[in-house]
């Protein structure tokens, strides 16, 4: 953020709903993609803001694909981080034997109880593994401190438990194919998400689209922080 307002982009990072202890909902159904979706928009309404460039990682990805298909004249460009075109996504974990076994976990994090309780187990030490190396220590203590409150653990997986995990759709229908100017950045040694997942994402991109693909991890703004925002910066000035 600081090196983006430092090229003169006004940006918002809100803490989303699950993350946010002043947005929370108990009832796993409202994170299903329809709510993330019209989060992103209503950030957007109340900032004022007729369009913007969108950038997400990960789960913020996957809801900016939802956004995307929700109101896609609100953004004028789109960075998604180690996950593709939700649809094709969805496809791989389902279709692709390679994929399908990188997101076992996910059937582990959609355990209501259980999922909470191993996270929480001997400090966190679950979680702490997760985060590894890339992390500074300070930042993980911080994020360890977050997900200790009550219920912040359960707004976490709750996306993954509202959204049927490999079947990413809104309302029954899978995401449309997406004309917006995307840059899509993954880096080859996620464990999480495959090269075959990543190359059927095209498929589903109707206008301007780009491949950057990094030699890091799933953290890629952790260990690639000089090879991506410069291509970020790029892409943003290109279509604003």
């Amino acid at each position: 953020m600081e090196h983006l307002a430092s090229e003169g982009f006004h940006c918002l990072a809100p803490d989303q709903r699950g993350y946010s202890a002043g947005a929370r909902p108990a009832d796993v159904a409202e994170y299903d993609y329809d709510y993330l979706a019209n989060d992103a928009v209503g950030f957007l309404d109340a900032m004022g803001w007729e369009r913007a460039h969108l950038i997400g990682h990960d789960w913020g990805a996957l809801a900016g694909w939802a956004a995307l298909d929700v109101a896609p004249a609100r953004f004028r460009s789109w960075v998604p981080m180690s996950v593709p075109h939700g649809t094709a996504f969805g496809k791989a974990i389902r279709e692709n034997e390679t994929q399908k076994k990188m997101s076992e976990y996910i059937n582990f994090f959609r355990r209501v109880g259980t999922a909470e309780e191993v996270f929480a187990a001997n400090d966190y030490a679950v979680l702490r593994g997760i985060y590894g190396d890339a992390h500074p220590a300070s930042e993980v203590d911080e994020y360890i401190s977050f997900f200790s409150q009550p219920g912040a653990l359960t707004g976490g997986f709750n996306w993954y438990r509202a959204t049927e995990g490999v079947r990413p759709t809104r309302n029954g229908t899978e995401f449309a194919p997406v004309s917006t100017p995307t840059l899509l950045v993954w880096g080859k040694n996620d464990v999480a998400i495959g090269r075959d997942a990543i190359m059927a994402g095209k498929e589903c991109m109707t206008g301007p689209y780009e491949l950057l693909e990094l030699d890091c991890s799933h953290w890629i703004v952790q260990e690639a922080f000089d090879q991506v925002t410069g291509p970020i910066t790029a892409h943003f000035k290109k279509y604003s």
